[in-house]
């Protein structure tokens, strides 16, 4: 929280949650009712103008210079991707593909379009999409993955873009955006089932995560198909 209002000088803003807000002394009149600082309409408001803060050209220089930078392995990490798991397997797309995660939802079934891998239509803040079943795609078993260690585990909704077509697809859970290095991807390993290793483009690893990238046009294709 001390961190939010960070790139505005003090004398922007009155950051009260450090002084009498959970950070500070804890004093302040409001909290009672509102339990915590980011409740409240104050700190809010702050987040808005910090938000809608000028961007110099210091700022956008200085992080331009930051993401420039070449990690200590000496590998541009040149490519990005969201990392995802269904049943037991971590997969990945390239984040250009997605235009937002939701919570999970019940799809609606349509009549006479069960089982081949179209689960349904889902209703997200308004707006229908075909929910489509990556694990029927891939030949993936969704049950007796167990949980991940030390972390909360949340079924989720991807919402994928492919040639102007929308997708969600429902997702046991999400590891986030990954940045690597495009020249350092490997081969898939013999071993992979070959009902998944067909849809795969190479192999990534984020720490003890081995992760599948997906081919995306492959991938692209075959929910298109699904469709029709």
């Amino acid at each position: 929280m001390t961190n939010l209002i960070a790139t505005e000088s003090p004398a922007a803003i009155d950051d009260c949650w450090n002084h009498i807000g959970v950070v500070g002394d804890q004093s302040c009149s409001k909290l009672p009712a509102n339990v915590h600082c980011r409740n409240c309409d104050v700190y809010a408001g702050a987040a808005q103008r910090n938000l809608q803060r000028p961007v110099d050209e210091h700022y956008q220089r200085d992080w331009a210079s930051h993401f420039r930078q070449i990690d200590a392995g000496g590998e541009v990490r040149d490519s990005s991707a969201l990392v995802f798991r269904i049943g037991r397997e971590w997969l990945a797309l390239p984040t250009r593909v997605f235009d937002a995660v939701a919570p999970q939802a019940k799809p609606h079934v349509l009549p006479h379009r069960g089982g081949r891998g179209l689960a349904g239509i889902v209703n997200i803040g308004g707006k229908l999409y075909p929910c489509m079943s990556l694990a029927h795609l891939l030949g993936i078993d969704e049950q007796g993955a167990p949980p991940a260690k030390g972390r909360h585990t949340f079924a989720r909704l991807l919402l994928m873009r492919w040639e102007e077509q929308a997708y969600a697809l429902p997702v046991a859970d999400l590891h986030g955006i990954v940045r690597y290095a495009s020249g350092a991807v490997q081969a898939p390993a013999a071993t992979i089932n070959k009902g998944l290793s067909r849809y795969l483009s190479g192999v990534i690893t984020e720490g003890d995560l081995r992760i599948g990238c997906l081919d995306t046009a492959l991938i692209g294709f075959q929910l298109a198909r699904l469709l029709r």
